[in-house]
């Protein structure tokens, strides 16, 4: 299996189109272990209102080492999974020990990065049939809650950017599809957008991408990930394969795995040392 994975990868490294494939194919041991001596970001709990719901909702905002409020940052939207919320991301993808590690690497630029709840109706509690109709329609709904009443609000509470380069959008599972739906619908909102094992409620290619020559002029990056092992890489594969024949650069990570915290810790890891980078990204590694 692991010889077939890095099969792809070496194809992946000569094409054109995945400049960005890393040289480091693989998180190294201990990336997602807290190490003593480092500085440490902050997570927050936040409360916003959204309209498009009818109700105040909640998010958590990682802040990185050395944060201060006198200076500027980029954002990343980090989406959970079906049967996620906010806190999926904290409780089992240690999002705040894998950045506080790279930061003290040297390996990051500085960003906020917000874990809203990406369920957008009055109870989005990941309880009962997370699979409902109702639910996973609110998983669509979040677009307009993101774009009209989170973002805003972020936008006033912290010191970010507000435009498009510095705004970037990611998630895991039906968060990926969420953020390759979100992300690449409103281009004129996020220049950087990555889907993790991507789920089927990411819509066909010819509908993601509809205008290649946009998408080319707009993306900084677009990243596509999932594990070899996922019975969900159809979705991915088909996006990287339209991408590929339209000419459109992107990042098609192949990796060790199914679908699972493991395959998307190492994808949080590897794409976020790309994002805000200057240059173009995609010769960054």
């Amino acid at each position: 299996m692991m010889k077939h994975v890095f099969a792809v990868l070496a194809c992946l490294l000569l094409s054109p189109l995945c400049w960005a494939q890393p040289h480091e194919t693989i998180a190294p041991t201990g990336f997602d272990v807290i190490q003593p001596g480092i500085a440490h970001g902050n997570i927050d709990t936040v409360t916003y209102y959204s309209k498009t719901v009818g109700t105040r909702r909640k998010a958590l905002v990682y802040t990185p080492p050395g944060f201060s409020k006198k200076e500027k940052y980029p954002v990343l939207y980090l989406l959970h999974g079906i049967g996620g919320d906010e806190y999926e991301w904290l409780q089992n993808g240690k999002p705040q020990v894998i950045l506080d590690n790279l930061y003290a690497k040297g390996k990051l630029e500085p960003m906020v990065v917000v874990l809203p709840n990406g369920r957008a109706m009055k109870d989005d509690r990941a309880v009962g049939n997370v699979f409902d109709s109702v639910k996973v329609q609110a998983f669509a709904t979040f677009e307009r809650d993101l774009l009209k009443d989170l973002i805003p609000f972020i936008q006033k509470r912290y010191p970010v950017y507000k435009d498009r380069e510095h705004r970037a959008i990611a998630g895991l599972s039906m968060g990926g599809g969420q953020a390759l739906n979100f992300g690449l619908g409103n281009l004129d909102k996020f220049a950087w957008v990555g889907g993790f094992s991507s789920a089927p409620n990411t819509k066909a290619p010819e509908k993601l991408v509809p205008d290649q020559k946009k998408a080319k002029e707009k993306l900084k990056l677009l990243w596509i990930s999932c594990g070899d092992e996922d019975n969900l890489m159809s979705f991915s594969k088909r996006t990287h394969d339209y991408l590929d024949k339209h000419q459109v650069p992107h990042v098609f990570y192949v990796e060790p795995g199914g679908h699972d915290f493991e395959v998307w810790k190492n994808d949080l890891y590897m794409l976020s040392q790309l994002l805000f980078k200057k240059g173009n990204v995609y010769r960054t590694f």
